[in-house]
This record gives C-alpha cells, sequence and structure tokens, in this order.
C-alpha cells in the first residue's frame, strides 16, 4: 500500500483564520448591488468601441 502524500508545508491555525476573514469580506463585497449608471454604461461602451477601431 502507497504511504500518504504529506505536502512540504504545513498550515497554521492564524493562516487558515485570515483566509477565512479574506474570503468573509469578499462575500460581503461581491455582494452588494454595484448598478452602474446608464450613462456610465454607454460613454464605457463608446469608449471601448473607439478604442477597438483605432488604427495603430
Amino acid at each position: 500500500m502507497p504511504t500518504p502524500y504529506h505536502p512540504p508545508i504545513t498550515i497554521a491555525p492564524r493562516q487558515l483564520t485570515l483566509v477565512g476573514e479574506i474570503c468573509e469580506r469578499i462575500g460581503r463585497w461581491g455582494g452588494r448591488n454595484f448598478s452602474l449608471s446608464p450613462q456610465l454604461r454607454k460613454a464605457n461602451r463608446i469608449q471601448s468601441i473607439q478604442a477597438s477601431l483605432a488604427t495603430k
């Protein structure tokens, strides 16, 4: 029977705590409604089209 794999690093409890806090904050931030105004979306779309048509 093969021996179980043991990674060359160990994860400390503090690291797990920090990762958990980061994930929680990302979840809270991602849950917010960041809707762009129609004018901003239109301006961004025009800028994107102009950039894609620009000759280099």
